[in-house]
């Protein structure tokens, strides 16, 4: 089982490999299995899948289970860690997949508040609750996103802490109180926050410990070298990277982020940049995917700006 000292980052967060585009669009197995593989065998501290990245919105339950099964599997090959997304729309729906996660021997899951309707404020423990009984205490990190309609007050964050032991983390994204500086010192006295890459020079004197990442399988060499500026406090150091980091973002993905790409089809982008990974480039439809021609397009960006990034070695 996770626990808060091995629940550091960056972790892993990765994208589906699919197919084919709609209507054929199904889970390519062996592509993704390899891709965990790479991951792990690069030295990254843990691998997860189930959030935003991977998809989870557009999974079938059987879909899920066959991704579950992949990650496990693959990471603990490696003695990597592996953490299952299990969000749903309804407490029954967590519960469903995060007893499969269990079963099938995963060191955490992570959950999002289910997102079609608000949650009130009074049932947000109660979910979580419900959550942790259903799976014995098996740790669990919560990913904190205004997609799911409300951002967890400070006075539940603490209320969750003495409920709820199994708690060990927090995914704190825009409009979170972990993503404040004085929200970020007081959760984490109770569990372990991740943020994005980008404020990680911000927010890490205050206590944020990594990020679930996309960046670290575009270059996992950069990315972990970054981790030990996070974990040696070196913060001078650290913020030049975090600005190098957000010019990348803001000038090289700007072509993807003006035609209206996010989460996956950005991390996609990033991921097949240098090769690291060998995903499929798109998503599952409805939702937009990048073109070849954008991909090509970011490549050229770090060539001319920052070409380390595209070198592996």
């Amino acid at each position: 089982m996770l626990t808060r000292e091995q629940f550091v980052g960056p972790w892993a967060g990765l994208p589906i490999a699919w197919t084919a585009l709609a209507p054929d669009c199904r889970f390519d197995e062996a592509t993704y299995r390899a891709d965990v593989a790479r991951c792990c065998a690069a030295g990254v501290p843990g691998v997860y899948t189930g959030g935003t990245t991977g998809e989870f919105y557009a999974l079938e339950i059987e879909e899920f289970r066959a991704v579950t099964d992949a990650t496990v599997g693959e990471c603990h090959a490696a003695g990597v860690p592996a953490m299952i997304g299990c969000t749903a729309t309804h407490t029954a729906g967590v519960i469903r997949r995060a007893r499969y996660a269990a079963e099938a021997g995963a060191d955490a899951i992570q959950v999002a508040l289910p997102f079609w309707m608000e949650v009130p404020d009074a049932e947000v423990l109660p979910f979580f609750t419900a959550v942790s009984a259903a799976v014995r205490g098996m740790p669990i990190t919560i990913y904190e996103t205004l997609r799911a309609r409300k951002a967890i007050p400070l006075e539940i964050h603490r209320a969750i802490h003495e409920a709820v032991p199994a708690v060990i983390g927090v995914k704190a994204n825009d409009g979170t109180v972990g993503k404040t500086p004085e929200g970020c010192a007081a959760i984490s006295e109770w569990y372990n926050v991740f943020v994005g890459e980008p404020a990680l020079a911000e927010l890490g004197p205050h206590g944020a410990v990594g990020s679930c990442s996309s960046l670290v399988y575009q270059n996992p060499r950069i990315v972990l070298q970054a981790a030990e500026l996070l974990r040696d406090q070196r913060w001078e150091e650290l913020a030049a990277w975090t600005d190098r980091l957000r010019r990348l973002i803001v000038e090289g993905l700007a072509p993807c982020l003006a035609a209206g790409l996010v989460d996956s089809a950005l991390d996609r982008v990033l991921g097949l940049s240098a090769g690291f990974l060998r995903t499929s480039l798109h998503c599952r439809p409805p939702y937009p995917s990048a073109t070849p021609e954008q991909l090509e397009g970011f490549r050229g960006w770090l060539r001319a700006h920052d070409p380390e990034f595209l070198e592996l070695e």
